[in-house]
């Protein structure tokens, strides 16, 4: 299985007639089956918006998302996406929250309770079933939101900055314990980040993207061997690599404005 981008492009209407704003150019990448792939880059230079363009949230300007030579349609069950505000709702406790894609997918209740009360024993939940979000720490109503995305068995698992949000202790440990379901799971996982230490500890692959307009300046392989050292020359070495290409990159761009006020 493969997702493959196929000259993905999205500019955006302006408020003001005339106006937009070109937040991806012409992203090409191919991502093989069961490839854990983070995305790095500054705010706001467009990584959301591509996953909502693979999630079927958006709709490119131009170019296309194949997931096995077929390109993929609005809506499909193929595809998961973890949000990085956890999108609980409020008045549904643990189960419920995890059991609702089998439920609007029509689900059998006794079926989906049962097999809902799996993830929260193999997502540590136990005891919290019946508990609501407000009642749950930030890490465990992150581990119900993912819960609930790997319940409909997505073969590609969208995340957009999922642990942004918790400290540092906590992410840590989401961190370790997203790694242990993959590894289990081999879900081929596409993961925003700002975070150069996650990106390196997660990641078989990591994609920067360039300033707005996004497109891809440079794909590293990551082949440490797992499990991890964070503070290992290896993890170190891919820290000082990315921090290095994304450095280059703010310079060049305050090089081109520097060029253009000159030229004004």
């Amino acid at each position: 299985m493969t997702l493959e981008f196929l000259g993905i492009s999205k500019t955006f209407a302006g408020k003001n007639s005339g106006e937009s704003v070109h937040v991806l150019e012409n992203i090409q990448h191919r991502i093989e089956n069961g490839r854990f792939v983070s995305i790095i880059g500054p705010s706001g230079c467009g990584k959301t918006t591509l996953l909502r363009i693979i999630a079927g949230l958006e709709k490119a300007s131009s170019g296309s998302v194949l997931l096995d030579g077929k390109e993929l349609v609005q809506g499909t069950e193929e595809v998961g996406l973890v949000f990085q505000e956890y999108a609980l709702f409020p008045w549904r406790t643990t189960l419920q929250n995890i059991e609702m894609g089998l439920e609007i997918r029509g689900v059998n209740k006794d079926k989906r309770r049962s097999t809902a009360m799996e993830y929260i024993k193999t997502f540590n939940l136990s005891g919290f079933e019946n508990r609501y979000p407000r009642e749950l720490s930030g890490g465990m109503q992150q581990r119900v939101a993912i819960a609930r995305t790997l319940i409909m068995n997505p073969r590609v698992v969208l995340m957009d900055e999922p642990f942004g949000s918790l400290d540092s202790q906590t992410r840590n440990s989401m961190q370790e314990f997203l790694l242990g379901i993959w590894q289990k799971r081999t879900d081929t996982i596409l993961f925003v980040t700002h975070n150069v230490d996650e990106a390196v500890f997660l990641s078989d692959e990591i994609i920067v993207f360039s300033k707005r307009p996004a497109r891809i300046i440079k794909i590293l392989k990551i082949e440490y061997p797992r499990p991890r050292d964070r503070t290992s020359e290896e993890c170190n070495h891919g820290r000082r690599n990315v921090l290095k290409i994304l450095e280059e990159e703010m310079k060049r761009k305050e090089s081109v404005h520097e060029n253009r006020r000159d030229i004004l």
